[in-house]
């Protein structure tokens, strides 16, 4: 099996504040309202980006939450787009759905 090579990523210009996390801390950004959105369109993997007035689930935590209220994380030279609840339960991005409607 072949690694897959990544591009370390220049940090995002905001601040950091520690936010503890299982195992430790971690770098989160406190990143203007006003930014928000522009930084949700740059780290989203999928299309189409979720608006940020949207509502997601958290597999993990099996909770919803706005879009808005996503955290960015730093580590490993790399920016991490997770869910509100990730220092409880690890949710990324790739963990969030849409929620059933049902």
């Amino acid at each position: 099996m072949k690694a897959i090579s990544r591009k370390p990523r220049a940090p995002l210009p905001y601040p950091v504040r520690p936010l503890k996390v299982e195992g430790g801390y971690v770098d989160e950004y406190l990143i203007p309202p006003e930014k928000r959105g522009e930084v949700l369109k740059k780290l989203y993997p999928f299309l189409p980006v979720p608006s940020l007035d949207a509502e997601m689930l958290d597999i993990h935590e099996e909770r919803t939450f706005k879009v808005s209220d996503f955290r960015v994380l730093r580590g490993d030279d790399m920016d991490w787009l997770v869910s509100p609840y990730y220092p409880a339960s690890g949710g990324t991005v790739i963990d969030w759905v849409e929620p059933d409607d049902n």
